[in-house]
């Protein structure tokens, strides 16, 4: 049992929990702070030049998105209430947050870092590490440059995935087109956190299978040899993280996009869900090598493995979309 990386996934956690219960920013900058210190020797257990790569640009990213929060506090040192103040001072958070989240225009840094570490390590800096930052941009409602960065988070994540050969960084850039989305749902309303939590289920489920297959590009996909369960569960997660109705991951998007309507944000909702569209063309890329390639073996279950059950699971809460439609009626 490795006690120090425990020791650092429990330093993680607090940190998080120590930036969403302050009061005021300079105890959120402390915990983002003490968060990425906690999460640098996480990526760094591996000595190897990957992991070193990645831990250099996951430090400077976060370090300066950290540098123009602090500087945007120590501008305002006098006016600690969000209300009270400027838009000058409001933006340069705003900014500072964008960087440490990855969002487009200041995105370059996600993809590249993504690529240099492994699954456990991309599930953890996808999921749990957007909770701080999301939480202090969450506190700056209303502000100019916040469209900015919907709109073009949603394009870059888009179109960025494209061209892609790596699964990693077909992910990151998922990861940015669904921060626009989080962003956009933190405008129109304040059950951001929904969306982020079902999108933190479906990339841990697709980060485990990822895992579990050991793969890192497109080409590997063809050449698991998975049962027929495996490669169901595969491609419904693959729809599911692309928003494809009547699949779990349709439901966050389904939320924001009757936000957005209640609202009256016509224009960024249509341009949202054009590009929507086409992540779901780089997903659907990622799994047609599986679902097209001739296979003589029908049985469900070719093997009695320990991932049996884990696969199963998986496939079951990814349709459950349907029920928790049913259970909203009432």
């Amino acid at each position: 049992m490795n006690y120090s990386k425990i020791m650092f996934m429990i330093m993680i956690m607090l940190t998080t929990l120590m930036t969403i219960s302050s009061t005021n920013w300079i105890g959120m900058w402390i915990g983002m702070e003490m968060n990425l210190m906690s999460f640098i020797p996480f990526i760094n257990k591996n000595k190897n030049l990957k992991s070193s790569r990645a831990m250099m640009m996951y430090f400077l990213a976060q370090s300066i998105g950290s540098i123009i929060f602090l500087f945007a506090i120590l501008m305002n040192s006098f006016i600690m209430t969000p209300i009270m103040m400027n838009e000058f001072i409001k933006t340069a958070m705003v900014i500072g947050m964008a960087i440490k989240l990855g969002m487009a225009p200041f995105h370059s840094w996600m993809p590249e870092m993504m690529s240099n570490i492994n699954w456990n390590e991309m599930m953890v800096l996808m999921t749990w590490q957007k909770v701080a930052p999301l939480y202090t941009l969450s506190n700056l409602m209303n502000n100019w440059s916040m469209y900015i960065l919907i709109i073009l988070s949603t394009i870059v994540g888009a179109i960025g995935g494209l061209n892609q050969t790596s699964m990693r960084k077909i992910m990151a850039y998922s990861s940015i087109n669904h921060m626009g989305w989080i962003t956009a749902m933190m405008i129109t309303q304040t059950k951001w956190f929904m969306y982020l939590l079902i999108y933190s289920i479906t990339v841990a489920m697709l980060c485990y299978m990822m895992n579990m297959h050991n793969t890192y590009f497109i080409n590997q996909v063809s050449t698991m040899n998975e049962s027929m369960t495996e490669k169901l569960t595969y491609s419904i997660l693959m729809l599911s993280i692309g928003g494809m109705p009547p699949f779990l991951g349709f439901l966050p998007k389904w939320m924001a996009i009757q936000s957005m309507i209640n609202t009256e944000m016509m224009i960024l909702m249509t341009i949202m869900i054009m590009m929507s569209l086409l992540t779901l063309f780089y997903y659907m890329r990622m799994i047609s090598s599986l679902m097209l390639m001739y296979s003589s073996m029908n049985k469900w279950m070719k093997y009695k493995s320990p991932n049996t059950m884990m696969v199963s699971l998986m496939l079951t809460i990814n349709m459950s979309m349907p029920i928790y439609s049913i259970m909203s009626f009432f």
